[in-house]
């Protein structure tokens, strides 16, 4: 197996991307509401400071910043996506090999990290964040797309109501 690097930096600020394992399934904003329990719960616990996300149907991204002291994303990630899996009733799409593991099958194992490096790298993977709806197709605008802290970021006088409206679709979004 790989032995992937991580960049541990307490109090960093982080950029993520985390996928489900079926990538055509709409997990994701089919039961959101199970998946914001799951943030809530695991920032309750394992507390972090969520700068953007952006919840698509097959995988979502966002920044946070984590404590001073503090560099575990590792666990906050477990904690999230087990607490979105065991929300969610058992289905048939569970594989056999990750049942004997006492994996739902849901999640993809790993995640892409990025140690956000400056103020400049911090806003160029929050307007990613904000625009990744409008590139799969899935929003004219970014406004339009529901799950997604880009309101918050409009309210805030950071972006206008029609920022990546002219944004171009990715041609292959898939079964949308």
């Amino acid at each position: 197996m790989p032995n992937y690097c991580r960049m541990h930096v307490p109090g960093g600020t982080y950029f993520f991307t985390v996928n489900l394992l079926e990538r055509r399934r709409r997990l994701l904003v089919e039961h959101i509401d199970l998946l914001r329990e799951a943030f809530r719960t695991t920032r309750a616990t394992r507390p972090f400071h969520l700068i953007a996300i952006s919840v698509l149907p097959d995988h979502l991204h966002c920044v946070w910043t984590l404590p001073h002291g503090d560099a575990d994303n590792a666990k906050r990630w477990a904690q999230i996506k087990g607490g979105f899996s065991s929300r969610l009733r058992k289905r048939a799409w569970e594989s056999s090999r990750r049942m004997e593991r006492r994996e739902r099958g849901i999640w993809q194992r790993r995640y892409w990290e990025h140690l956000i490096r400056d103020d400049e790298d911090l806003r160029r993977h929050v307007d990613y964040v904000h625009i990744n709806p409008v590139k799969h197709g899935h929003a004219v605008c970014a406004a339009d797309w529901p799950h997604s802290s880009f309101r918050r970021w409009v309210a805030r006088g950071e972006y206008p109501e029609d920022w990546a409206a002219d944004a171009p679709a990715i041609t292959d979004a898939g079964e949308w």
